[in-house]
């Protein structure tokens, strides 16, 4: 959408003159497109002010992503690399446990170690019930900070660690920190990017949920071919204070409160939605066709934010909402079919992944006899698989809805991009198949491999679609959104990874793998209903009384 024009944000039942338009939020759905020049309209409605991110040139927007992507990677590279040298790791902290001279107190040893890393990916899903709460509260930048100075504390502490239980407390408390720039990300991609840019974006943040575990996993065995498996420890602790120092000195706070003013329209009360809000901004039309020129309506008078004063930690209160409501919300949220859709997708989809790469490096030494280091270098096609769903799960996304909007007279809604679903509905479960069939079989060490690369294309394509549908539908809670979505994701990793080594020993990989794909393709199919009937019933479980607590504060409202 690169040639297309921007215009000033409509209201989708409101065509006349263009200095009174109206921004009506509907639960997603919005003008995007206007109906007369079918030029794009910006959403949410930029200000005035240069401090707002939404001003801000187009390639420190993307440096900021860049960030984001980076904070993402190196959050799940230290939770799941060093699951690569298990056997090691095992017989270290279990003296006499050995998979050739006492396989019976090895497995019982593995059993006890994994608790390493299941609890790790568990914190980081329940650690999020604090930080998304703060993060909305009080701003991005304290989350990012706090969370990931924590985390740098966690990893630095278990480069020394000898003990089992400091060791597990250790990960507890790592998994607490690393969690906060998983979750708070499409937070602060949204906060910068308008509605029509967040698909690509949002696909960055997908792949590098996804390349943040490949990426821990090849450095981690290629570590230890020569070196013990504590400085994997040692590298990532580097890594995260490389962040930390980026995140205090290089990232501003991207929460900005947008001056509206209420509608006393009564539309929304027959309808269920949210408080309508008009915008007290006029915005005459500019083009994108140089993205580093800001639109003609961004006054100067405001003065920009010296340096200095962007380093402040805390930059006041966003919302007057209670840190309470903020923190039980997602518990409502993920009884909305459309927010329990998505969770169920990162479930059958990351939860997968998850109990794979707890069982891939036993499976792998098993089957093939592989070293820790080999088995890391076979997730170089999970990095090819990530980077190919890229584009199909943000530009084609981004290409659907529009297409579909445009046919829709240039109304948007948010189920408009689900139809996106398509390629991971397909290489989900054929990826978990061909993982099975491959191990259960003694097939060529690339069969597996394939498994891998077709999970993580999915994973990066599918979530994506899905994430980014919730987010367009619910804009003003986007936290608790991905909260929501993120903390179910979490829990069902969690409680599966304990039962995979389990569960492939009594039914074998094909069976279990297959059982996987066979969930995997009914939850991915759901998107054909919801994108008939999704409308529907949003506005319909949106005035449900049991959802009436978790309903957002106007000054929550962005003009989506």
């Amino acid at each position: 959408m690169g040639g297309d024009r921007i215009a000033a944000p409509l209201a989708a039942d409101n065509h006349g003159d263009r200095a009174e338009k109206k921004r009506v939020v509907t639960l997603g759905n919005v003008r995007l497109r206007d109906q007369d020049t079918n030029e794009i309209i910006l959403i949410p409605t930029p200000s005035s002010d240069p401090n707002d991110p939404l001003n801000w040139p187009q390639w420190y927007k993307y440096y900021m992503a860049t960030v984001i992507c980076l904070a993402m990677m190196i959050c799940n590279f230290l939770a799941a690399g060093p699951s690569i040298a298990m056997v090691n790791i095992t017989m270290e902290f279990f003296v006499g446990a050995h998979p050739g001279r006492n396989p019976k107190l090895f497995h019982e040893a593995v059993a006890k170690v994994a608790y390493f890393f299941t609890t790790c990916a568990l914190m980081q899903g329940i650690g999020n019930f604090f930080w998304v709460p703060v993060a909305n509260k009080w701003g991005r930048r304290p989350t990012y900070v706090f969370s990931y100075l924590i985390y740098f504390a966690a990893a630095v502490w278990l480069c020394f660690e000898r003990s089992y239980g400091g060791f597990l407390a250790g990960r507890v408390i790592m998994g607490f920190g690393a969690g906060a720039a998983e979750t708070i990300a499409p937070i602060t991609i949204a906060d910068i990017f308008f509605l029509h840019e967040r698909g690509t974006v949002m696909a960055l943040y997908s792949s590098f949920l996804a390349v943040g575990v490949a990426i821990g996993l090849i450095i981690s065995g290629v570590i230890t071919i020569d070196h013990h498996w504590r400085v994997i420890f040692q590298v990532a602790s580097a890594l995260v204070g490389l962040v930390l120092l980026i995140a205090f000195f290089a990232f501003p706070e991207t929460a900005y409160i947008r001056e509206t003013t209420p509608n006393n329209s009564d539309d929304n009360s027959s309808t269920g939605t949210p408080n309508q809000r008009s915008s007290t901004e006029k915005n005459p039309v500019a083009t994108i066709s140089d993205p580093e020129s800001p639109p003609r309506n961004r006054a100067t008078a405001l003065k920009k934010a010296s340096y200095l004063s962007t380093l402040k930690i805390f930059h006041g209160t966003i919302t007057r909402e209670s840190f309470f409501k903020l923190t039980v919300r997602p518990l409502g949220l993920i009884c909305l079919p459309p927010v329990l859709w998505a969770a169920l997708v990162e479930a059958a989809t990351i939860g997968f992944l998850v109990a794979m790469t707890s069982n891939v490096e036993i499976a792998y030494e098993a089957t093939y006899k592989f070293k820790s280091w080999q088995v890391g270098v076979c997730f170089v096609s999970a990095l090819v698989g990530s980077l190919a769903g890229i584009p199909l799960g943000g530009w084609w996304g981004d290409k659907v809805a529009d297409y579909f909007t445009k046919r829709n007279n240039g109304i948007r809604d948010p189920e408009m991009r689900l139809p996106a679903m398509i390629p991971a509905m397909i290489t989900a479960p054929l990826g978990l198949v061909v993982f099975g069939m491959g191990i259960e079989r003694g097939a060529h060490w690339m069969v597996p491999n394939v498994g891998i690369g077709l999970l993580n294309f999915a994973i990066v394509q599918g979530t994506n679609v899905a994430l980014v549908y919730v987010i367009d539908a619910y804009r003003p809670v986007a936290g608790e959104i991905t909260l929501a979505v993120m903390g179910f994701k979490s829990l069902f990793g969690f409680l599966l990874s304990f039962y995979t080594n389990t569960w492939v020993q009594q039914a074998g990989y094909l069976n279990a793998y297959g059982t996987m794909a066979a969930i995997s393709a009914a939850v991915l199919v759901c998107w054909i209903p919801l994108y008939f009937w999704g409308k529907t019933i949003r506005h319909v479980t949106w005035s449900w009384p049991v959802i009436s607590y978790i309903h957002w504060s106007e000054d929550r409202e962005v003009g989506e």
